[in-house]
């Protein structure tokens, strides 16, 4: 019975191990299975990944090449445009000397005709030009000479009114402004920057104002070119008459339209007298 019941354990642990050994070999074997496909996926991802790398390489040259093509591409574009605006302003330049030369020519032609519309000799021509601006010197100097009678005229005239009326009144021009250019307190006398070409003449009474007030009134006593000299009238000197205080009329002449309308005013307040 001892002898059965070893057998039968020896005969189970055979099989027992005969079991284990069918269990780990199909463990090995399926183990051996998932690292052979393990590998295997290594490999391929390896394998892509070489491929990717490559592919980005290859990507990135293209990408350079790209944006160096770009590059000369836009440089290529900024000099053409570059170009084409120097063309249009050199087209430009030339029309505008292209119609100043035509214009040129057309009114040399016109010159030409009218010279030859005039039947005279190019040195009978000169003569004409010649004697043309002797006669406007000549003018210029007669119309000076009227100029220095006629304010000659002027002076006498005034001299003769105040010494026929002593209350006579100078009048001087209604736009005159000058200003005080030398003063002298002590024999209250000024030079003033106004004259004969401004019209301005002896015995004349001028007002002195500074920023707007009343300073003095001055009366003319001497007049130059563009000078005149006056001295300070007593009984009108509200302050001391300084350098660069302005000047203007105290009695302003009266043009023909203001004596018409004060004839007109006179007639008015007659009749409704």
């Amino acid at each position: 019975m001892l002898r059965i019941c070893l057998i039968a354990a020896i005969l189970f642990g055979v099989a027992v191990g005969a079991l284990n050994f069918t269990m780990v070999k199909d463990k090995i074997t399926r183990i051996e299975g998932e690292r052979e496909n393990e590998k295997t996926q290594k490999e391929t991802a390896q394998k892509d990944a070489r491929e990717t790398h490559q592919k980005l390489t290859k990507t990135e040259g293209e990408l350079k090449s790209t944006q160096e093509t770009l590059k000369t591409t836009t440089e290529e574009r900024d000099r053409a445009v570059a170009d084409a605006a120097d063309k249009a302003k050199k087209l430009a330049t030339t029309t505008d000397e292209r119609d100043k030369a035509r214009k040129e020519r057309d009114d040399a032609q016109a010159e030409l005709a009218a010279y030859q519309g005039t039947g005279l000799k190019p040195e009978q021509i000169v003569a004409m030009n010649k004697q043309y601006k002797a006669l406007e010197d000549e003018n210029k100097q007669l119309a000076q000479t009227a100029q220095r009678r006629q304010q000659q005229i002027v002076k006498l005239n005034n001299r003769l009114s105040l010494y026929e009326d002593r209350e006579y009144i100078v009048p001087l021009p209604a736009g005159l402004k000058g200003k005080v250019l030398i003063t002298d307190p002590k024999w209250s006398f000024v030079v003033l920057n106004i004259g004969q070409d401004q019209g301005v003449k002896e015995q004349g009474e001028l007002l002195v104002n500074r920023n707007g007030k009343l300073v003095a009134k001055v009366r003319v006593r001497s007049v130059q070119q563009n000078r005149s000299i006056a001295n300070v009238v007593q009984g009108w000197q509200l302050g001391d008459v300084m350098e660069g205080d302005q000047v203007i009329p105290a009695h302003p002449e009266v043009t023909e339209d203001e004596h018409v309308i004060a004839g007109a005013n006179t007639a008015s307040n007659e009749l409704a007298r």
